[in-house]
């Protein structure tokens, strides 16, 4: 019998801190995959004090041993990739694999991305990488495909032909035509750089598996950003969830083995978008300045507030978690009080569920005495039993064991239950 794939999943709106538990994991593992989303999705990863930004490449990157694979359901900038992502390393040929049927994210998809959210009454708040437009042309079949690198003049037609089919939309957005000569040398440099990186990887994670080989799935963004079951229309323009892995890199659900759901000791959320817990006083100021909440990839300051046990528990049922990784729980440290949402108040009732939208719901907290620090703890029993009282307080609400708990950004400072 084959192995089954072992995966990570976002259950907040991203930000989670899924890459140090990736980084951790990927230790014990031989392949580590990504399956959905873009370079909008950034994990920060702290190995004896080097920080490492990766957005494309998975986080086993780190594991000298480990092969990494990007697969069919992300969206692929070259330009990021091989400007920012690679030059952190010195060769990952034969460690780095890119599926040859992943959509390519062009210059110009970052262009009408941007040109978008300034024409919208009201912006969702988009990284502006050029996310949602890549994924847009891929279901609406005009996209192009990694595996199209191959014959860079071929391609180049294509997507001059794409300029001349929405010529009047794309001047009205002033996004230029690329002359051919300049995009054909842009796509032939493309193919220099990645064409070792560029095979079947459907194909390979099958052959990876039939050889027992231990395998770790990598999600990106939050299921709170989930494109069907996150809060709409304020979220990526993938599936983030479980089930998003078998269609992003070829597996069947029956592939599928322990899930591991990650979450902070709080929360927090980048763009616009309801966020019941969200606090606007000192309390959610003083998470993000000791949890130096800014994006990995944009930079961008995040909303801070308290654990939401509701939508952390509708997302744990979604993804079929098995454990959650509680990440960030130093952060709490020095508060005399900590909240957690048990219950939202929506349209006059209380409810234990997460609506249809999220707009108007108000959060109903369990309040707790604080501890004064956990910072560095590597042992469950030398947590205080006020951390240990909040611990438990979360897996009785989401109905989900905690399994891990991280104490620092360190590797080494995280505790690993049995």
């Amino acid at each position: 019998m084959r192995n089954q794939a072992d995966m990570i999943v976002g259950l907040q709106w991203g930000d989670e801190g899924k890459g140090k538990i990736v980084d951790h994991m990927a230790q014990t593992h031989d392949v580590v995959c990504r399956f959905a989303g873009g370079h909008n999705a950034g994990h920060t990863i702290v190995v004896d004090g080097k920080v490492y930004a990766l957005h494309l490449i998975p986080s086993g990157v780190l594991n000298p041993d480990a092969i990494n694979i990007i697969g069919n359901g992300v969206v692929l900038s070259p330009e990021n990739l091989i400007d920012k992502e690679l030059k952190q390393f010195s060769s990952l040929k034969g460690k780095l694999f890119i599926s040859d049927k992943a959509h390519l994210l062009l210059p110009y998809h970052a262009q009408i991305d941007q040109a978008k959210e300034r024409l919208r009454k009201k912006a969702i708040g988009t990284t502006g990488k050029g996310i949602g437009p890549a994924y847009a042309d891929k279901i609406s079949r005009v996209g192009h495909r990694v595996g199209e690198l191959q014959n860079p003049e071929k391609l180049a037609q294509r997507i001059l032909n794409h300029f001349d089919d929405n010529k009047v939309l794309l001047e009205l957005m002033e996004i230029k035509r690329p002359q051919e000569d300049e995009l054909i040398d842009l796509l032939t440099h493309y193919k220099d750089e990645l064409d070792c990186y560029i095979t079947d990887t459907t194909k390979l994670l099958w052959e990876l598996l039939n050889e027992n080989k231990r395998v770790l799935l990598e999600g990106a963004q939050g299921t709170m950003l989930d494109i069907d079951h996150g809060t709409y229309p304020y979220v990526t323009s993938s599936n983030t969830i479980s089930a998003g892995a078998c269609s992003g890199l070829g597996l069947n659900p029956k592939d599928i083995g322990k899930v591991t759901g990650i979450a902070k000791a709080y929360c927090t959320r980048v763009g616009n978008g309801p966020f019941p817990t969200e606090d606007f006083g000192e309390d959610g100021k003083k998470m993000a300045d000791v949890g130096k909440e800014f994006g990995t990839t944009t930079g961008r300051a995040r909303r801070c507030g308290w654990f939401d046990a509701v939508a952390a528990r509708y997302a744990c049922r979604l993804n079929g978690c098995d454990q959650i990784a509680l990440m960030k729980l130093d952060v709490l440290d020095g508060f005399d009080e900590v909240k957690i949402c048990v219950k939202y108040e929506f349209e006059g009732e209380q409810i234990d569920y997460v609506p249809y939208d999220l707009e108007g719901v108000k959060p109903i907290y369990k309040s707790f005495k604080g501890w004064k620090s956990v910072k560095g703890i590597k042992e469950y029993d030398k947590l205080p039993d006020e951390a240990k009282a909040y611990i438990k307080t979360i897996e009785e609400l989401t109905q989900t064991r905690v399994g891990v708990i991280s104490t620092s950004p360190d590797r080494k400072d995280t505790i690993v239950l049995k």
